[in-house]
């Protein structure tokens, strides 16, 4: 995601979440913290085979949400706070600010 959101990305990430097994690993990573997790901790956690998870994973890295690192022969995956950040601020940017209702004059 770029830092200034638009929506069309924001609903790529939200539609990335829309799954299951995404919001569960997306949601033990962002517990992990800014550590991230490896893909054999993810398996062990989630109890997902390892395909499975790659397939979530690719879709969370693809959305923004998720960053990999490779580190020796793991790859170790991170939330991207700002991302998430930037997520949450678009959803209240506009939070209780009134609807203008449309008006047909015909």
């Amino acid at each position: 995601m770029t830092a200034a959101s638009n929506p069309k990305e924001i609903a790529q990430a939200l539609a990335s979440l829309g799954h299951e097994a995404r919001l569960a690993v997306y949601r033990l990573l962002v517990r992990a913290g800014d550590s991230g997790l490896s893909v054999g901790q993810l398996v062990e956690e989630l109890g997902l085979p390892a395909s499975t998870l790659a397939h979530h994973l690719r879709m969370l890295v693809q959305s923004g949400l998720v960053i990999q690192e490779r580190q020796g022969r793991e790859v170790i995956n991170r939330p991207d706070f700002a991302a998430m950040a930037r997520i949450t601020a678009y959803l209240q940017e506009e939070c209780c600010s009134g609807v203008q209702r449309r008006t047909d004059a015909a």
